[in-house]
């Protein structure tokens, strides 16, 4: 069972590592003339974090703790949505760059647990 928890966890770690990475990708395409690519990006993005939101909870339940606020993401998701509903991709590429972006940075790592 630990040799799983540590598989997950470790797959959680790598991909909590690339989010900034995929923040700037989003944010350079919404800044620029390619809005249906941020708009993949985007779909992408909700998708990988959707799985760190479950993979998060399913770990709290086995007493794994680490401070990925669920409310905080949606609230992410929510101004993200509106922003797109307007088609204000500036608006957009300013939630990532000034929100989710350094969120997502000052997020640890799990530590992996020791057999």
């Amino acid at each position: 069972m630990n040799e799983m928890i540590s598989e997950i966890i470790n797959s959680y770690n790598e991909y909590l590592e690339k989010i900034p990475q995929g923040c700037e990708s989003i944010i350079n395409s919404a800044k620029s003339e390619t809005p249906l690519d941020a708009l993949q990006l985007i779909t992408q993005f909700t998708e990988g974090v959707d799985w760190l939101v479950q993979v998060n909870e399913k770990l709290s339940t086995l007493s794994y703790e680490n401070p990925l606020y669920v409310n905080k993401i949606h609230d992410f998701l929510e101004g993200i949505n509106k922003g797109l509903e307007i088609q204000d991709f500036l608006r957009v590429a300013d939630i990532f760059e000034y929100e989710i972006k350094p969120y997502f940075e000052s997020i640890p790592p799990y530590e992996i647990p020791i057999n």
